[in-house]
């Protein structure tokens, strides 16, 4: 199984500038991330930064490291910039894995990896996990996704998504889990073949994208299938703030 791992690693974080330089048990963070990456399945792993100092940091532990520009509008836009650099053809695969993820499984990689190699009628794979309290289902800030059997994204989004019309007719009612209803959170690790992300970059943002603020349905939106999938194994919660820094060195020691 061939693919190539991808880490966007920013310095310019707004809630944690410098993320991934971050020391945590005596190494900087994105090193952690590239560790992990490495024991995947995958024949190559990239850091893509625009920021020369996490270059040098990166090459200092033995990382490849691809420029990028500082002016991407999103994270799909700085892929397209490593893959044109390194020259993949447009069937190639890419795992993109988030440099705030100093404890992803790898597992997890080679699953979204070996997913897209198994639905050719994909142009990108992803994962989710079940969703079993309404505080979670209710909360803004986790997407929800559905999909049909054969795993292929119908949306995803920022409410609760399928509706309960029934047990939550009235809006003065507490929401609670409805019976007999599955509900997925999904997880921010993608697998993309190297013509989706040339394609995407010429695509202009999608209605639904811009009211939801998910890249993805830009994607839905020109005709790509999304496969989603369960994850094998629980994703650790990654570092968006000071503290999740402060549990992740109690979790990683020096």
């Amino acid at each position: 199984m061939s693919f190539t791992v991808v880490i966007p690693a920013r310095y310019a974080s707004t809630r944690l500038p410098g993320k991934p330089l971050a020391d945590i048990g005596g190494k900087p963070m994105v090193q952690h991330v590239c560790e992990r990456a490495a024991m995947s399945q995958a024949s190559r792993v990239v850091v893509a930064t625009d920021d020369d100092r996490i270059r040098q940091v990166c090459e200092g532990f033995g990382a490849e490291v691809v420029m990028t520009s500082a002016n991407h509008v999103s994270g799909t836009d700085r892929l397209e910039e490593v893959v044109r650099k390194l020259g993949f053809d447009a069937d190639a695969r890419i795992v993109n894995v988030q440099g705030d993820e100093p404890l992803i499984p790898p597992s997890l990689i080679d699953q979204v990896a070996a997913n897209l190699q198994a639905h050719p009628d994909a142009a990108i794979a992803t994962l989710c996990e079940s969703i079993t309290d309404a505080d979670t289902l209710f909360n803004p800030n986790v997407v929800k996704v559905v999909f049909g059997f054969q795993g292929m994204a119908h949306y995803f989004s920022r409410a609760p998504i399928p509706w309960a019309r029934n047990e939550w007719a009235s809006i003065d009612r507490q929401y609670s889990m409805p019976e007999g209803v599955s509900y997925y959170r999904h997880i921010g690790i993608y697998g993309y073949r190297v013509g989706l992300l040339k394609d995407f970059v010429t695509w202009q943002p999608a209605p639904a994208e811009l009211a939801e603020s998910l890249e993805q349905l830009r994607a839905l939106h020109n005709g790509a299938r999304i496969h989603v999938d369960i994850a094998c194994e629980k994703p650790p919660a990654g570092v968006d703030t000071e503290a999740d820094l402060h549990r992740l060195r109690a979790q990683i020691p020096g």
